[in-house]
C-alpha cells in the first residue's frame, strides 16, 4: 500500500486578507468537465452568500498552469485543494462574484479551454453569466492565462489579474520557457508577443519587488514596457518590500490593500453596468 504524501506547508497558507462573509459562501465541489485527454476533471464553484438559483453572476476563473498529477506528487494535494485557492475563492464569492477553481490533467494549456467552453455551455444551470468572465493567475500559472487572452477575440472576457507572474520571453530572452521546463508549468506563449494581446481587456498586474524567483521581475518589467508602448489598459501595482506570493506570505496592511484593490478591479470590470445603475 503506497504511503500518502504529506501536504507541503505552502498548501496550508491562506491569503492574509479575510472578511466575515467568507464563511457564508456556498461551495459546489467537484463538478465534472471533460479534459484534454477525454478524462473527467473537476471544478469547484464558490457562490456569493444568499445568491439565488436563478441568478446569472459574473465569474472569475483561477487559471492553473501546472499539471495536477505533478502538483499532487510534490505538494500532496491538487492545486484547487490548496488553502490559498480555497480562501481566494471564498473571498471572491464574498465580494459578489462566482469563483471557479479546477483540476488539470497532463495538458493544462488545453484543459483551460475545455473548462471555459463547458462553463459557457452550461452557464444557465451553473448560475453564471457566460458573457462576463474574468481571469486570475499568479506565478507560473500566468503564461496559461496570457494564452487564453491571446486567442481570437473573446467578447466574454472582461478582465484579467496577473500576480507576480512569469510573463513572456521578449527581445530574444528564453528565461521563462527555460523555467517552464524546469518547474513544469505550461508555457503556450512561445513566439508570441505583447502585441498579440487584445487592446480592450483590462489587466491588473501586481509586482513583488523582492521576488526571489530568478528573472521573473525581468520578464515583468520588459512586459510592462512593451504593454505601455502598445497602450494596453493596465492597472499596475509595485510592492517594493514584497516577496513572491505576498498575498500568502507577507502579512501586512499593504498586502491586504493590494488584495482589496484586486477585488475592486474585478468587481468594476465584471459588474460595472450594475454598479453604474
Amino acid at each position: 500500500m503506497s504511503q500518502e504524501i504529506q501536504r507541503h506547508e505552502i498548501t496550508k497558507k491562506r491569503i492574509v486578507y479575510q472578511v466575515p462573509e467568507m464563511g457564508a459562501v456556498t461551495i459546489r465541489r467537484d463538478v465534472e468537465y471533460q479534459g484534454a485527454d477525454g478524462g473527467a476533471l473537476t471544478m469547484d464553484l464558490y457562490y456569493p452568500p444568499d445568491s439565488k438559483t436563478e441568478s446569472r453572476i459574473p465569474a472569475v476563473i483561477f487559471v492553473m498552469g501546472y499539471p495536477d498529477p505533478g502538483v499532487q506528487k510534490i505538494l500532496g494535494c491538487k492545486t484547487k485543494e490548496m488553502e490559498s485557492y480555497i480562501s481566494w475563492g471564498q473571498l471572491t464569492a464574498a465580494s459578489g462574484l462566482v469563483a471557479v477553481t479546477y483540476t488539470t490533467g497532463t495538458e493544462p494549456a488545453i484543459d483551460i479551454h475545455a473548462l471555459v467552453q463547458y462553463i459557457r455551455r452550461n452557464a444557465a444551470v451553473m448560475g453564471i453569466d457566460e458573457n462576463r468572465i474574468g481571469l486570475w493567475a499568479c506565478s507560473g500559472n500566468v503564461p496559461n492565462a496570457l494564452s487564453v487572452l491571446m486567442r481570437e477575440k473573446q467578447d466574454y472576457l472582461k478582465c484579467a489579474v496577473l500576480c507576480y507572474g512569469c510573463m513572456l520571453d521578449l527581445d530574444g530572452a528564453t528565461n521563462m520557457s527555460d523555467a517552464s521546463r524546469q518547474w513544469g508549468f505550461a508555457y503556450p506563449c512561445a513566439e508570441r508577443s505583447v502585441s498579440d494581446l487584445p487592446q480592450d481587456i483590462p489587466l491588473f498586474i501586481a509586482r513583488a519587488g523582492q521576488d526571489e524567483i530568478p528573472h521573473l521581475n525581468e520578464s515583468m518589467d520588459c512586459f510592462l514596457s512593451k504593454a505601455l508602448t502598445c497602450n494596453l489598459p493596465i492597472t499596475f501595482v509595485n510592492y517594493p518590500a514584497a516577496p513572491h506570493a505576498f498575498d500568502l506570505l507577507h502579512d501586512s496592511e499593504t498586502s491586504r490593500e493590494i488584495i482589496r484593490q484586486i477585488l475592486t478591479f474585478m468587481r468594476f470590470n465584471l459588474m460595472k453596468d450594475e454598479l453604474i445603475t
